[in-house]
């Protein structure tokens, strides 16, 4: 089980705890902290987390790619398959992450704004 989280943050469960998920809706918690945690930012963990922070400094026509790039590399030690990614401008300086996966034969997919 993962705890389940709302903008960046855990969701208190109301005694002291908090709400916690579990199957597909587990991994893609997971998937949402490891594409949203920097990438070293853990002195012990330096593998975990994504570069997608890095995208705005990437040339507009290598976003995409880039995007994939990281997304993939980010998730390699889930058990997913990142199928595709897209981007759409969300207005100062963000773009909003569609990521597709395959989970055992399963598409599942999550955005976020980067």
């Amino acid at each position: 089980m993962e705890p389940r989280l709302k903008n960046g943050d855990y969701i208190p469960d109301g005694l002291g705890g908090v709400v916690r998920c579990e199957g597909a809706e587990a991994l893609l918690e997971r998937v949402l902290f490891r594409l949203t945690a920097r990438r070293g930012g853990l002195s012990f963990l330096p593998r975990l987390g994504s570069r997608l922070y890095l995208l705005s400094r990437e040339p507009a026509a290598q976003r995409l790619s880039a995007a994939r790039q990281y997304a993939a590399e980010a998730l390699a030690e889930e058990p997913v398959r990142v199928t595709d990614v897209e981007l759409a401008a969300l207005g100062d300086g963000q773009v909003q992450l569609t990521v597709w996966l395959d989970y055992q034969g399963t598409e599942l997919s999550m955005s976020m704004a980067v």
